[in-house]
């Protein structure tokens, strides 16, 4: 069986009770893994969470379950083409995000917390989020208990309610380091890795509004052709882009530099410093600032 993004919550629950075999893949790392999890809640015997050491999976291979989550994959490999195929196994594409899927996706979970967002609101918090599904499922949850909403008595959320939990927004978000870094903007980069310090921003979680930026970057730039001008786009082809008024100057600036083979080079870089903090964990954050230095040195030029 083959899911995406647009059927996996109508078709994940009977996947659930007849699959074995969960094989999720694509580049939207934060929608599989959000997946996944939602998958194991849903399975007939979950059995318990149990910690492994690398080391031991080297070992013995079999001691890994059938959960897989495998971002650096697509529907069109070797292990897709071959699971696809069988009865008892799910490939599951999870393709980037865009504002208008994750917003969607936050109203979604909204019902189903028993919370009710407006459009603009379930928006607000899509972006605060980075697009990043988890982070906009924990800010959901967080409303739902502040309200004391539940699906059997839905409470009405109010931009207020949300500035009252502290929900990040984009000034204090994720955004001002990826912009410093892949604009080039070496005055602001030791102020934001800083700041990154201070507030506890999730190395993983940061280098996830990276890989969204640089797929943005690569859309647009697919989407211009070798031309490369913002200004032939009008207002409704730039929201489709996610290209926004107050992000708009970053985004040219990073556009003049981030294409082609320099574009490749950091999508290939991002995803290999992701496989790096996940596997040093106690060290992510060194290793990330470390990594985001010697970008903005290559943004400057």
């Amino acid at each position: 069986m083959k899911l995406t993004q647009k059927d996996f919550a109508a078709k994940a629950p009977g996947a659930a009770r007849t699959a074995g075999i969960f094989f999720f893949c694509g580049q939207d790392e934060a929608g599989a893994s959000a997946a996944a999890q939602a998958l194991i809640g849903m399975l007939p015997e979950a059995g318990e969470r149990v910690e492994m050491a690398g080391a031991q999976l080297r070992a013995d291979p079999a001691l890994l379950g059938d959960v897989v989550v495998a971002t650096s994959a697509t529907d069109k490999s070797r292990t897709a083409k071959l699971l696809e195929k069988r009865k008892d196994a799910v490939v599951a594409m999870f393709y980037p995000p865009n504002l208008e899927s994750v917003t969607d996706q936050v109203r979604a979970m909204g019902d189903a917390a028993g919370v009710t967002l407006s459009g603009p609101l379930a928006q607000r918090i899509a972006r605060a989020a980075a697009l990043d599904v988890r982070l906009a499922q924990s800010e959901v949850t967080k409303l739902a208990l502040y309200l004391d909403a539940a699906p059997q008595a839905p409470r009405q959320a109010s931009a207020e309610d949300l500035d009252a939990i502290g929900a990040s927004s984009e000034e204090d978000g994720f955004m001002p380091l990826v912009n410093a870094v892949l604009s080039g903007e070496q005055a602001k980069l030791a102020g934001e890795l800083k700041r990154m310090r201070e507030v506890s921003l999730n190395p993983v979680g940061l280098l996830l509004a990276f890989e969204r930026r640089a797929a943005q970057l690569a859309k647009i730039a697919a989407r211009l052709g070798p031309r490369q001008n913002l200004d032939e786009l009008n207002r409704g082809e730039k929201a489709s882009l996610g290209i926004f008024f107050k992000e708009e100057r970053d985004i040219r600036t990073q556009l003049a530099y981030w294409r082609g083979a320099r574009l490749d080079r950091l999508t290939t870089r991002l995803v290999e410093l992701h496989r790096e903090l996940l596997a040093n964990s106690q060290a992510a954050e060194l290793l990330l600032s470390q990594a985001l230095a010697g970008m903005a040195r290559r943004g400057r030029r």
